[in-house]
């Protein structure tokens, strides 16, 4: 299910729209953290409802907002930890930035930004796409680590079937198309 559901998504789905995340990530990848701008793109590229934490951010100083996340985007880049516990930090590292405290699917853009080959972004499509291939997601603290313990879970047997996906952003993908 899997496997189709990425194919159907990359069919479907033109190739232009993830462009903002590319940019994100190739700055992230310069710079070590994210600033408002790069949150401000990720927070269109999917498509979030805004709400008071806007005026926050935009409130709170570049320099303390890139503090913030240069310690997320470490705790997600470190492959000293396993990826669900590495998720886990980085998660943990953004509760004091406006717009992450609650939910996890901006967070999570912000720590795929961070780790693009490793890390994977959490929604309510996502979700849905976990439990149509039964791996439900309880809600809670820690859901995103429970989450990207169950994409690295299909991930690892997705790879070990040689099903030619080998990211967790694949699986996401994948996951969010099933769940649609």
């Amino acid at each position: 299910m899997i496997v189709a559901a990425l194919a159907g998504y990359r069919v479907n789905v033109a190739d232009c729209y993830d462009e903002p995340l590319y940019e994100v990530i190739e700055r992230v990848e310069r710079t070590g953290s994210l600033g408002k701008l790069d949150i401000g793109a990720l927070y269109l590229w999917k498509r979030i409802p805004q709400g008071k934490w806007g005026l926050k951010l935009l409130t709170m100083p570049e320099a303390q907002v890139r503090s913030v996340t240069a310690v997320a985007v470490q705790a997600a880049r470190n492959d000293g930890l396993p990826t669900p516990e590495a998720a886990a930090a980085a998660r943990t590292a953004l509760f004091p930035l406006p717009g992450t405290r609650t939910g996890d699917a901006l967070a999570s853009a912000l720590i795929l930004a961070a780790a693009p080959n490793r890390m994977a972004v959490y929604d309510r499509r996502a979700r849905k796409g976990l439990a149509e291939v039964c791996l439900p997601l309880r809600d809670g603290p820690g859901r995103y680590r429970r989450y990207m313990e169950l994409v690295e879970q299909c991930r690892i047997e997705l790879a070990e079937q040689g099903a030619g996906i080998h990211t967790a952003r694949e699986v996401d993908l994948a996951l969010y198309w099933l769940g649609g």
